[in-house]
């Protein structure tokens, strides 16, 4: 280990990471339905503090209500919050693991609206709705976005007040930060909208309302979607941003005082290059139906899921938008990306194979990889690569069930030949709610 590129710390400007692991962001419906936190929240977290991870990324805590993706997951918008992640943090801490808290708008992109909005849009950068599901959603006010960019900040000053190790802004997956730098996406006339500077302009104006907020001495990241493969379920729409536009992007970034650039791909989530891997169709009609009055399209999606032609030619389209890499598949461009900056790169995309990372590593690719799946079917893989294993016994298969039943169930792994019966797999998966809230 003492050589091992795995397990030598990470310095970034404000913070260091006892090896080159985070646990990416990914979570479930665990939290109180109003956006305060549980024991539950605290319990999955923990999880991944133990089984030795350098940092653990939360996953999509929105700095304000109307942005949230879902109700049950914890927010960070309003200070009442702050000592839940406090203790939250202060946990993680007694693991030598750090934690960065993810500040996140879901802009359009939302699955189910909360009673305080529902029948109300989602704000975005544009009045088009998704094209997916068909989100609904308002074009922002200049007076909105102002509003939303001291959200961010005042989130970050949160997060610092509860002793937290860091924030990372979600600019990545076709959430909010996404849908302003988005050239498929983007479609306003204003300094907002138009060059590729100009839809940047949001992002940056975080950035800098957050240094102005809590100062240049606190740990501060931006995951980004590098390659943004809009159009690779409809070749209709147009394909987004590509890593020539990206480079630029990340540079403006550093100068305006990130501290590290957490590279993913995709317009939106799921997306067939995030998570890499199947679609399970079976499962996801055991789950979407939760959706079904969240978008104008979702209806007409979840028909198409319960035809079996239908669903086999999706099934189909999805496969060949993915293509044929799953592990490491961001690490060209992370690759592309560090060789424009001087801060630490984080690369994304089904990492599981201690030899693959370590080859990333040692070429230059990435200074870190994140994890999110591997890491729910195996808690505790980085401890087997630390004993010499490149791969857990029974790894993670790709087969995104995981995904599909956070819309309603405990997250876990649902894969059912991971485990020798489904009894171990349903304890595997409850076994977040231990210990529980109360005596």
């Amino acid at each position: 280990m003492a050589t091992d590129p795995i397990f030598q710390p990470l310095k970034f400007r404000n913070l260091t990471i006892k090896n080159r692991v985070l646990r990416s962001n990914i979570s479930g419906r665990f939290d109180n339905y109003d956006g305060s936190g549980s024991q539950t929240r605290i319990n999955w977290e923990l999880k991944f503090a133990r089984g030795a991870v350098g940092a653990v990324l939360s996953s999509f805590v929105s700095v304000a209500i109307r942005g949230r993706i879902m109700p049950n997951y914890a927010t960070i918008d309003r200070d009442d919050r702050i000592p839940f992640w406090r203790e939250l943090g202060r946990q993680v801490h007694e693991l030598d693991c750090k934690y960065i808290l993810q500040l996140s708008h879901a802009g359009r992109q939302r699955d189910m609206q909360g009673i305080e909005f529902a029948h109300v849009k989602g704000l975005s950068s544009t009045d088009q709705p998704e094209p997916l599901n068909g989100f609904e959603c308002e074009r922002m006010t200049l007076k909105q976005i102002k509003e939303t960019v001291d959200a961010f900040a005042a989130g970050a000053r949160r997060a610092r007040q509860a002793g937290l190790d860091g924030v990372e802004l979600h600019g990545a997956n076709g959430y909010l930060i996404t849908q302003f730098l988005s050239s498929a996406i983007n479609d306003r006339k204003d300094k907002y909208g138009g060059a590729l500077r100009n839809r940047a302009r949001f992002v940056i104006e975080i950035v800098e309302a957050i240094r102005k907020e809590v100062g240049d001495d606190f740990h501060l990241q931006v995951k980004l979607s590098s390659t943004e493969f809009h159009n690779a379920l409809s070749p209709r729409e147009p394909p987004g941003n590509t890593l020539q536009d990206s480079i630029p992007i990340a540079q403006w970034l550093e100068e305006a005082g990130v501290d590290a650039l957490h590279i993913s791909s995709g317009s939106a989530f799921p997306h067939p290059k995030n998570p890499p891997g199947e679609f399970p169709v079976a499962e996801a009609l055991e789950t979407y139906d939760v959706m079904l009055s969240s978008g104008t399209n979702t209806l007409r999606n979840y028909l198409m899921l319960r035809s079996a032609p239908l669903a086999a030619l999706y099934q189909k389209a999805w496969n060949q938008a993915r293509g044929d890499v799953i592990e490491g598949i961001n690490l060209p461009d992370a690759r592309a990306i560090k060789q424009v900056v001087s801060i630490p790169v984080i690369c994304t995309g089904g990492f599981q194979t201690a030899s693959v990372i370590r080859r990333a590593l040692k070429k230059g690719d990435c200074d870190a990889v994140s994890i999110a799946r591997p890491l729910v079917a195996n808690n505790d893989l980085v401890k087997m690569f630390a004993e010499g294993l490149d791969q857990a016994p029974r790894p993670c298969t790709y087969c995104n069930k995981c995904l599909v039943n956070a819309l309603e169930n405990p997250v876990g792994c649902y894969e059912q030949s991971r485990f020798d019966s489904r009894e171990q797999m349903i304890d595997q998966i409850l076994s977040v709610f231990q210990p529980a809230p109360f005596a």
